[in-house]
């Protein structure tokens, strides 16, 4: 049966190009007529493109210019080096919002997705076997569509959230933050990135089609109204506030505000409703963390969501989502809340600031913030007595088979698992063989195995690995991937 996805930004496609990779049909239901040409966000962290990578999204993406081995912390120096991060991508693709909806929706499209624009979900009703969501078309008129499932991916303010009685609980916001995309005829004498003063930040980045990118960050100040059209003038005076001097701003293009409400939702569940993306957590905007989260959310969901309507999910797979990316989202919070703390202007701020500066520059803890900063520090919970390898990400390998040189990255193109046995032991074959319709086995060699047999999701996370022992590896594919 259909799922219904509210919000056709990037979380929704997403979500919506892996149940259609599953053979699961999807309809996506977005409330403008058309795809915003306003980036909000910029930029892929690394575990997002070893993801889209692992889709085959990458290629249409990347261009050499776009990636970018350096990202900053809360506007200070040094910046963190990503090139030292144990990754198949370690760099920031630096690419908008709107182009990565665009590939987004064109895949969708291409896996048999409808979407369903103009169309704004403003009900539901739900019992034991499925989902009666109510749209509301361009013309005012509401029908009802049957569904199995109702994934809300529309945003902060969710209305799909909030008609399921899910809490989000968090912060009120304390700063006042704005955007202008316009012409800054002076960009080549002005510093790019964030200048701090006594009175806020401000943040200058140049994009590669021309225009400039410049947000004010003033703190104590939040806004009345964040539904008020943000005016020239204003954006002009919070600049003069803060920088002590005025902006040769010609031009806008796209203005907005925005704020440092923190929240988080207390489940990411209500029976056939489930929550990804912004719906589900929202935070200081800072750093394109919460694009990178939500598109991590929808890989996670797609194949675990797709088994349960499948038939074929072991019990507590789609429980599994809550219990993997909450505390993921969680300590992005946290990282957010990190940042934006050290940007404030207080003077004991800059105190440690300088302190942090320092801690910088020794190469494990700039590490160990990059890898917080691009996700790829992520591990879920591997279980009393797993093997180190569980829960990881697996990085890609090239592997020598029967049939010539295959990568990891290419094998999981199709969505579904794979067991790969880099040792030649029978027994790991014999035992997925069982799996085969849901699990492809592949024996090969690689340079420097990680382990002798690796059990790896459809979300390119290790649900198993063994050196040698494969007695817990039935265990593992039933955990994961059902009863054959």
């Amino acid at each position: 049966m259909n799922v219904a996805i509210a919000g056709g930004g990037p979380v929704g496609l997403m979500l919506a190009c892996e149940l259609g990779l599953a053979g699961v049909p999807a309809t996506v239901f977005e409330r403008t007529a058309q795809r915003s040409p306003h980036a909000r966000a910029w930029g892929l962290h690394a575990r997002t493109v070893e993801t889209l990578d692992r889709r085959g999204l990458v290629e249409a993406l990347w261009h050499e210019k776009a990636a970018w081995p350096k990202m900053p912390f809360a506007g200070m120096w040094p910046l963190l080096d990503l090139s030292a991060l144990t990754s198949d991508h370690p760099y920031i693709l630096n690419v908008p919002q709107t182009r990565v909806e665009e590939v987004l929706e064109a895949r969708a499209r291409e896996l048999g997705v409808t979407i369903a624009r103009e169309h704004d979900v403003t009900g539901f009703d739900q019992d034991a076997d499925g989902v009666v969501v109510e749209v509301r078309d361009s013309l005012g008129e509401t029908r009802r569509f049957e569904a199995s499932y109702l994934v809300g991916c529309d945003g902060g303010r969710s209305v799909v959230r909030k008609l399921a009685g899910i809490e989000f609980a968090g912060t009120e916001p304390t700063v006042g933050g704005m955007l202008c995309d316009c012409t800054l005829p002076t960009m080549a004498q002005e510093r790019r990135g964030i200048t701090r003063t006594p009175h806020g930040t401000v943040n200058i980045n140049p994009r590669p089609n021309g225009v400039v990118r410049i947000v004010t960050t003033e703190f104590g100040r939040p806004h009345s109204d964040r539904d008020a059209p943000v005016t020239i003038e204003e954006f002009r005076g919070a600049v003069r506030r803060i920088l002590g001097r005025d902006l040769d701003i010609v031009e806008p293009t796209f203005m907005t505000r925005f704020g440092d409400s923190t929240r988080l939702a207390d489940a990411y569940r209500a029976g056939r409703v489930l929550l990804a993306g912004d719906a589900a957590h929202v935070h200081f905007p800072y750093g394109g963390l919460g694009l990178n989260l939500g598109l991590q959310d929808a890989v996670n969901l797609g194949w675990k969501l797709a088994a349960q309507i499948q038939g074929r999910a072991p019990e507590g797979l789609l429980d599994s989502y809550e219990a993997e990316r909450r505390p993921a989202a969680a300590a992005v919070l946290d990282y957010s809340r990190t940042q934006l703390a050290l940007l404030d202007p207080h003077r004991n701020v800059t105190a440690l600031r300088t302190l942090f500066g320092s801690l910088l520059e020794i190469p494990e803890v700039n590490r160990l913030l990059a890898e917080q900063a691009t996700g790829t520090g992520l591990r879920y919970e591997p279980g009393e007595g797993a093997h180190p390898l569980v829960g990881s990400f697996a990085g890609d390998t090239r592997l020598k088979t029967g049939n010539g040189e295959q990568s990891l990255v290419a094998l999981l193109r199709s969505g579904r698992g794979v067991l790969l046995d880099l040792a030649g032991d029978g027994d790991v074959a014999g035992a997925g063989e069982a799996w085969s319709s849901r699990v492809d086995t592949v024996t090969a060699t690689c340079d420097e195995p990680p382990a002798a047999a690796i059990l790896v999701r459809p979300d390119g996370y290790v649900a198993w690995a063994g050196d040698g022992d494969t007695a817990t590896l039935p265990d593992a594919l039933r955990t994961w991937f059902g009863t054959p």
